[in-house]
């Protein structure tokens, strides 16, 4: 049985992050992906957004990881050769309706350090996007797009290089603890087929029930998982639009909003769904009146006839009180009783953004101790 530093559950981008860097630290690791591809589910399900960190509240995990993973993220992608670009987003009130919505993201943005917005009047949105129907916008110049697949090939790349490896179709069935180590099971196998002194749980919308068949995590650490299902509409055609364009958040999420791809192509997504009990990836051609709808709000001009459905998003929420939003997990043993283990939960938006800095921050837990977290080095 063979013995490791350290085991990641889940390849995709937070789980190759974390990898990454306790690879970086001198770890040897190895990343078991359930699944026959890396970055196959939540990680290419998504926006593809680098995000500037605007609507969190000040002082959360979500609010603190993107600012620093987006700073990080832009510096890697250069580093690397990932294709990105930095295209800036725009927010913007319909009606006036909708400008204290503004005015709330710029204090929120201002508190969280994300900084650089600038407000925009009627005059500098036709100047910048004239077909956007607005009558106050926030522009978010460090908001930009990438190729997550390069960014994930890329980063798997130097884990690589660092002596570290990754195993896909490989399904973590349980993890029991055994002296100072974990023994782990793999689904189909009896015996436990490697030992890794310490675990990471990034097994995205499976981290709940991993946590439930690891020996001595407090069940009460577990949160409630919900399933949010989001799903985003292309447009076959050219848009009059050089920039992100978002409208003020709604319950549950950012808005139907658009963003291009590297190639210049618009989609318009996600919507909002009520939670689902079981995955389910299907995008039901039904929606297109309500994707038009939402997307006409942005381009009035738009062909309804040229939104086709693309695909869909799962959400991996946990379940908050009414009134809370939901913020990351990263749950060590002073949470779960677990030691050597760092799950990570509700890894939803922004997690793609702030996936390296969620896994400096899982590195700095498990080599300082429980209730550790990156600002206790920063200082």
């Amino acid at each position: 049985m063979d013995d490791l530093d350290a085991l990641i559950v889940g390849g995709g981008a937070v789980g190759i992050a974390c990898a990454l860097a306790l690879a970086r630290r001198g770890r040897s690791v190895l990343i078991a992906e359930s699944e026959p591809l890396f970055g196959s589910m939540t990680s290419s399900r998504n926006s593809e957004v680098i995000h500037a960190g605007l609507y969190y509240p000040p002082g959360s995990l979500k609010a603190r990881l993107c600012v620093r993973g987006r700073d990080l993220l832009y510096a890697f992608c250069a580093d690397r050769g990932v294709p990105h670009r930095q295209l800036g987003k725009i927010v913007f009130a319909h009606d006036e309706g909708e400008r204290p919505a503004l005015e709330r993201i710029a204090r929120r943005a201002a508190d969280s350090g994300a900084g650089d917005l600038a407000w925009l009047d009627r005059r500098d949105i036709a100047r910048l996007e004239p077909a956007l129907p607005a009558v106050a916008a926030l522009l978010s110049p460090r908001t930009g797009i990438l190729d997550s697949h390069a960014y994930m090939t890329a980063m798997l790349g130097e884990v690589e290089a660092r002596g570290g490896q990754i195993v896909c179709g490989a399904r973590v069935a349980a993890l029991r603890r055994s002296g100072d180590a974990w023994s782990v099971f793999i689904e189909g196998e009896a015996e436990p087929v490697l030992s890794a002194r310490q675990v990471v749980n990034a097994a995205g919308l499976g981290a709940q029930e991993l946590a439930a068949r690891t020996e001595g995590f407090d069940p009460s650490a577990i949160p409630a998982r919900l399933l949010v299902p989001g799903c985003y509409f292309g447009y076959s055609g050219p848009v009059p639009f050089r920039h992100l364009i978002y409208p003020v958040p709604v319950p549950g999420g950012l808005g139907t909003h658009l963003t291009l791809d590297l190639a210049g192509r618009a989609k318009f997504g996600p919507n909002v769904r009520p939670p689902i009990e079981a995955e389910d990836y299907v995008v039901d051609p039904a929606q297109h009146d309500q994707f038009a709808a939402a997307a006409r709000r942005i381009w009035p001009g738009l062909d309804a006839d040229l939104l086709v459905p693309a695909y869909a998003g799962l959400r991996p929420k946990v379940a908050v009180p009414p009134g809370q939003e939901p913020d990351f997990v990263i749950s060590d043993a002073a949470r779960h009783g677990c030691p050597g283990l760092v799950a990570l939960f509700g890894i939803e938006s922004p997690g793609l953004t702030a996936s390296l800095a969620i896994g400096e921050e899982v590195a700095e837990r498990l080599e300082l101790g429980p209730g550790a977290t990156t600002l206790d080095t920063a200082a």
